[in-house]
């Protein structure tokens, strides 16, 4: 059975701050995060269980190549998205 990926809006956000802030360092940075961010989530849906559990059933998975974390709870039938964060905590401002 395949998970249905699921975001919430502040990771949507989270992943739209990053894009951004990674254009503006280099051009082509932000989509170079995007293709890294989607075989994470690729990962996530076919190994869901995988991630490390860092806080009750909050999971996270990291991000290759870039210093994030997808964090985010495994359902029955689903895969709920709860953050894209920076890894070196909230000091970090990419918007």
């Amino acid at each position: 059975m395949t998970l249905r990926l699921e975001f919430r809006p502040e990771a949507f956000a989270d992943v739209a701050g990053a894009f951004f802030w990674y254009e503006d360092q280099r051009l082509g940075l932000g989509t170079d995060f995007e293709l890294e961010l989607d075989r994470t989530l690729a990962f996530i849906v076919a190994m869901p269980a995988a991630g490390r559990v860092v806080y009750r059933t909050l999971r996270r998975a990291l991000v290759r190549r870039f210093s994030f974390a997808v964090y985010y709870v495994l359902h029955a039938d689903r895969v709920e998205v709860r953050g894209v964060l920076h890894t070196s905590g909230p000091s970090l401002k990419l918007r």
